[in-house]
Formats: structure tokens, sequence, C-alpha cells
């Protein structure tokens, strides 16, 4: 049984306003619903189609950094460098670990490796900070002992520097929090609103309260479809089956009482958020970077993403492939620091822990 969700049969123009806008968002959640089957369909094609054009490249690429990680890693413990470049070496070292970590392109041995370099690293980091911190401890004790307004000036100091660093944090993990807490509420409304609804519907039509029988198999098969439709939390074909069940009871010309607008208003309007995040979180996830993107993105839009990132890598994993030939002897190790080329390199879209 099909049916269209409006709030009368009349045409547009001898509609209310409200119900105009409310006809306007019925269609806009008709297209959304559209829209995210075809993203549901695409989903799976897109992940395929990454999985043979990009990741074969990427997974190449971890290779060739952990080549490189060996050799550095190597050199380092082997050959003798100033400071200068044992901290270069230790740089890049440091930052391939880092990268690498999470990795599912590398075999469990070579996992293990980037593991205890990485680690290494770490304690180094802690060390040091541990000797920060001792070295602080002592200068407190000094500023302590200063004058009243040497004192006064630190705290000025110390007030602007939280202002200018810390002050955004602050208010950008208020706003998150704000956040949260509205979804949390749109979320709870809107299972208040499913099962209003559904509890109207069920109140209205209970086939045991009908004497007649033919009505009695209808209100079975229309109280079957509400069931179902409260399970699967589907709001908008609620609304629909109440729709229809008023205007079969008091004729297809009865218009919608104000507060029946303000609600059916309120209820769409969330299953019409609740329609966007659902795409917007398919979207999340074939898309690794949503920033580049302005307006509306497309299914081919990320077709498009694919075959840009895969031949970046691609130029990439060709750069790397040089600097590794001649990070296979101290020499050349030497020739790339002298000429600055035993630089960081910039991470893939895909992160470190794609596989």
């Amino acid at each position: 049984m099909s049916f269209n969700l409006k709030t009368t049969v009349q045409p547009d123009a001898e509609l209310s306003p409200q119900q105009r806008k409310l006809n306007r968002l019925i269609d806009k959640i008709e297209q959304q619903q559209l829209e995210l089957k075809q993203w549901q369909q695409a989903q799976e094609q897109i992940q395929q189609y990454t999985r043979q054009t990009l990741m074969p490249v990427y997974h190449e690429l971890h290779t060739v950094l952990f080549q490189q990680l060996e050799q550095l890693w190597k050199h380092l413990h082997e050959a003798e460098f100033s400071k200068a470049e044992a901290t270069q070496l230790d740089v890049k070292i440091q930052y391939l670990a880092a990268y690498l970590k999470d990795s599912q392109s590398l075999s469990g041995q070579q996992a293990q490796i980037v593991e205890d370099i990485y680690n290494y690293y770490q304690q180094h980091i802690e060390y040091t900070q541990a000797r920060k911190n001792k070295k602080q401890s002592v200068e407190d004790i000094k500023l302590f002992f200063a004058d009243d307004d040497a004192s006064d000036q630190m705290a000025s100091d110390d007030f602007e520097e939280w202002d200018t660093e810390q002050y955004s944090q602050v208010r950008e993990q208020a706003k998150l929090k704000r956040q949260q807490e509205k979804l949390e509420q749109a979320s709870k409304l809107a299972e208040q609103s499913l099962k209003t609804v559904y509890l109207k519907i069920a109140a209205t039509i209970h086939p045991d309260r009908e004497p007649d029988e033919a009505k009695k198999v209808e209100k079975t098969e229309l109280l079957q479809r509400a069931n179902e439709a409260y399970a699967a939390q589907d709001l908008f074909y609620l609304l629909k089956l109440q729709i229809q069940i008023e205007q079969n009871r008091g004729g297809s010309s009865k218009s919608l009482s104000a507060e029946q607008m303000k609600f059916y208003q309120l209820a769409l309007d969330m299953q019409s958020q609740k329609l966007d995040d659902q795409i917007d979180e398919i979207i999340q996830l074939l898309s690794w970077n949503r920033k580049t993107w302005t307006g509306k993105v497309k299914i081919t839009d990320l077709y498009k993403q694919v075959d840009a990132d895969t031949s970046a890598l691609k130029k990439q994993l060709k750069g790397e492939k040089e600097r590794l030939k001649y990070m296979r002897k101290v020499s050349g190790v030497e020739m790339l620091m002298g000429n600055n080329v035993l630089r960081c390199f910039s991470p893939s879209p895909y992160g470190r822990g794609s596989g």
C-alpha cells in the first residue's frame, strides 16, 4: 500500500503558509531518503575502487619508508656523525617511526622494529622532560624569593600566555560540549516523538477494538506496519500512517490543527536532520579531509579525489625511492643532509593506519 505524506489533497494555492512549508519539508525528506540510498549503494563501490587503485601504492610507500627507517637507524649507530648531523637523523628517524607505528602494511617483524624504535624515542623524550621539570623546580624556588614587582610581572606574563595560548582551546572545548549536549537533546526528543506517534497510532487503530471483521483485518495490517516502522525507528513512515489514518477518519479535505502542524513540523525537522547525519557519516567515512570540499559533496567527487591522491602518492613514492638509494651508504646520507633533502615528508591523506 503506497500513499503520499501530504497535509491535504488541496492544490498548493489553497493551503496555508504552514501547510505549504510542511509539504516542502516532506518533499525534502523524500529527496534525502533517495540520496541516502544512493550513497549507501555507492559506499562499497568507492571503497572497492580505493582498495584496487590507491591502496597498492600506499602499501608500497610504507614498505619504502620502513626500508629508509632501517637504513638510517643502522647508520646512526654504526657511523660517525657530527652532533648537528646526528640530530637531523634523530628527527627523521623519530618521524618515520611515529608515522609507521600504526601501519597495517608491515609484517609482524617489521612492526615490532618500528615499535622498538618509537619507544626508544618516547623514553628519551620523557627523560628529557623530567630533567627540564627538575630544572624548572629550581627556578621556581628562586623566583619565589624574588621581589614583589618581579612576582607581579611573572603573574601578568603567565596570565597573558594563558590568555593567548589556552583561551581559544577552552572556548573550543566549550563549543564542542554545547554541540554534544544539543545532539543528545535532539536524539532524546526524536525518541520521544517516535514513541508518541507510535502510541497514538496503536491507540487509534488497535484491531481488538474493531467489531467489523473487514476493518479489523485492515487495522491489523496497519498496526503491523506501524510495529515494523517503530522497530526500525522510521518516524517518517509512522507520520505517513498517522496522517493517512486521520484523513480516513475525517475525510481527505480535513485540515490539520495548529497543534498537529507544530508537532509534525518538529518531528519532520528531526527526521530531516537524522537523514543529513546519516549521509554525512557515509561521506566522512569515504572522505579523509572534508576541509578540501566546497559546497555539496557528490559521489563523483570522491572518485576524482581517489584518482588525485593516487597520483600524488605515486609521485611521493618515486621521490622516496630515490632518497632510499642514497640512504644505503653513509656518504649518500651525508649528501642528503648537506643538500637539505633529508626532510620529513607530508603524510598521505589516508593516515598511518589505513589498510
